[in-house]
């Protein structure tokens, strides 16, 4: 959700309500800085001011022990069930389960069906 904000693709403000308290898991901060460092010239520039932009207005949430132990939840859920997620998409998800937050997401391919998930997608 986050590279279409950047792309101007998506308005951010229409996804959460005034009573949300946003956050991103820190695993998102490595993604997002992924995108820095492979982008070159002013489109580097620009990612990096986006990312900025975020953190000083976005809390981060550790992966602490709590997002792991429903991380292993999560993890033992999707190894039963047969259908392997994302590495960083199950760490998403554990953290807003830990947090009791909602994954915003395009992509329910890594998130639908995941136990005491609660997914919003943009529409």
């Amino acid at each position: 959700m986050l590279i279409a904000v950047e792309r101007r693709k998506l308005d951010l403000d229409r996804l959460i309500a005034d009573d949300d308290e946003p956050a991103i898991a820190a695993i998102t901060v490595a993604e997002l800085g992924v995108g820095v460092e492979l982008a070159t010239g002013r489109r580097k520039l620009n990612r990096r001011a986006f990312v900025e932009d975020l953190l000083e207005v976005l809390p981060v949430i550790a992966y602490d022990i709590d997002v792991a132990r429903a991380h292993t939840t999560l993890l033992a859920a999707v190894r039963r069930a047969g259908r392997p997620r994302g590495a960083h998409d199950l760490i998403i998800a554990a953290t807003a389960l830990a947090t009791a937050r909602i994954v915003v997401t395009a992509d329910l391919t890594g998130f639908d069906d995941l136990p005491g998930v609660v997914v919003r997608t943009p529409g």
